[in-house]
Parts: structure tokens; sequence; C-alpha cells
């Protein structure tokens, strides 16, 4: 949650009904009580604890928790989050060689498709419709880069075939050069986008930021990895190959605690895991501008 709605959160702080929520509730406790802004405040810590992004103003509802798509529908980020773990850990196993596991994670096409990019669209707009727009274009892009990651596996796409010098052997693609320094081209966009994530997820919390920011290294590392193997460093490729491997992986650890700290907020589970909260670090444009007023 933004310092700009936690002020908010607390402007009624002096009315006779109104009870403070902090990161000692139970969560879903926490959520029962949470009926207006104007009765019930809760900490910075426990909004990102129940929602990854700050809260923010949905046009036609006087704000975040009290409106009518939250009371229907369940938080959409586990779900998210479920998704990129399942996806981005195979991945990570697979850049780090683990148990003889590689070919560019060409056996995990399936959960590419299912996990990293359906669940990601699907949490994507239910996001989007409740309001969320940070979580939304993240869930939304990184559900777009698993299904053209994967898709540039999928022979039928023939992304690779295009590069082969022999079209009886569309696999001869996938070592040519102009194919490596193309794929490198792409993933250093990725890391361009996770860079701007990485920057906004400082108002946040700890664990986001380091996604984002493991991410960051991941794309650029794996990007280096496919321009080295175009100018035939295989030895250099290799290095770099397990360096984002380790990044990936570091990235998952951080998601799978995200994914248990909310899995476990919706069922009320007696145990209240911290998340670092992030959002007094920076001011948000909002309050700086009420503060001048």
């Amino acid at each position: 949650m933004g310092p700009e709605r936690h002020s908010q959160f607390h402007s009624n702080i002096n009315s006779l009904d109104h009870e403070y929520l902090d990161r000692d509730h139970d969560a879903g406790a926490a959520l029962r009580k949470i009926k207006t802004a104007g009765s019930i405040s809760i900490s910075p810590e426990l909004f990102e604890k129940l929602y990854l992004s700050p809260e923010t103003q949905v046009k036609g509802l006087i704000n975040y928790l009290k409106s009518d798509l939250r009371k229907t529908f369940g938080n959409p980020t586990p779900l998210g989050l479920a998704g990129f773990c399942m996806s981005l850990t195979p991945l990570a196993f697979d850049l780090l060689g683990l148990r003889g596991a590689g070919g560019d994670g060409a056996a995990s096409i399936g959960l590419y498709y299912s996990f990293g990019a359906f669940l990601s669209f699907v949490s994507g707009l239910l996001e989007f419709f409740l309001g969320n727009t940070f979580s939304a274009i993240v869930f939304l892009t990184y559900g777009c880069f698993w299904f053209s990651f994967a898709s540039t596996l999928v022979p039928a796409f023939g992304a690779y075939a295009f590069y082969s010098p022999d079209p009886a052997i569309p696999t001869e693609g996938l070592t040519t050069r102009p194919f490596e320094n193309s794929v490198g081209m792409w993933v250093i966009c990725m890391m361009v986008l996770s860079v701007i994530y990485m920057v906004a997820s400082v108002r946040t919390n700890i664990f986001l930021f380091t996604i984002f920011l493991t991410l960051t290294l991941t794309y650029g590392l794996v990007a280096g990895v496919y321009w080295e193997l175009a100018a035939g460093n295989h030895a250099h490729a290799a290095i770099l190959q397990t360096a984002a491997g380790s990044f990936a992986f570091i990235s998952s650890l951080c998601g799978w605690y995200l994914f248990i700290v909310q899995t476990l907020a919706s069922v009320d589970f007696p145990l209240n895991l911290p998340v670092g909260d992030l959002s007094g670090l920076i001011r948000g444009a909002s309050e700086k501008t009420r503060s001048r007023v």
C-alpha cells in the first residue's frame, strides 16, 4: 500500500467507530473486517501482504477496498505468482544444468504455455478489472513472454527453422549466428522491461523488488549467453548461463515466498510472515502534492 493510501486510511483516525489493523492482525480476519476506508485503517505491511501493488483509485468506485469487484472476486495475485514460480523454477534448473537438464527448457514447453502464459493472463486480467494497474501490467507482459518463449521452441512456429541452412534439418537453425543474436536482442528488451518494473517496485515490498532485480540480471546474462554462443565463445557462454540460472533461482525463491505468504493469508493461517514493506521509502507524488497544499 502506497503511503498516500495509508494516510487516507488514517484520515478518520479520530472517528468513534474507527479501528486500526496493523501487521500483527491475521490477514483473513483483517479482510473480513475491512468494510470502508473510513471505518478501518490498515498498515502498509498488512496491505502489502494481501496485495502486491499499492492501492489505486478506480474510476466509478469509491476506492480499492470498497470495490464491489473486490467483494465478488478473490485475490488473483497468488494465481499469477503460482504461474510465475512453476515456469521460472524449472527454467532455472535447466540453465543450471542440474542432473543434466538443459535444452533451452524445451521439456517444459507445456508448463510455459499453461502456468507461465495462461495463469499469468488470467491473473493479469483479473488484476486489471480490480484496478491493480501495476500487477496487471506485470502479469500480462510476463505472460506474453512465456507464450513467445515457448512458441520459439515449438517446431510448428518455424522460428528457428527459418534460420536453418538445410530445410530438411530445421533444428540447425538453433545454432546459427543470426538466430542466436536475434534471441539475445529480444531478451535484452525483456531486461529493460524488468528494470522499469524494478524501479516501480521500490514502493511495494522487498521481495517483489528482489524478484525484478534478479530477473533483470537473469535476462542480461541470458542475452550474453546467446551473444557469446554466436561469437563461438562456448566456455564464456557456459559461465554466463550458470550465473543466469543462479539469479533465476533466487527470483523463483522470492516468488515462492510471496506465494506462500498470500496463500496462508487467504485461509487465515496463524502465521504472520513479513514481506518487508517499502511503501514509505519514497513518498508518492500525490502525497507530496498534498503536503505542499
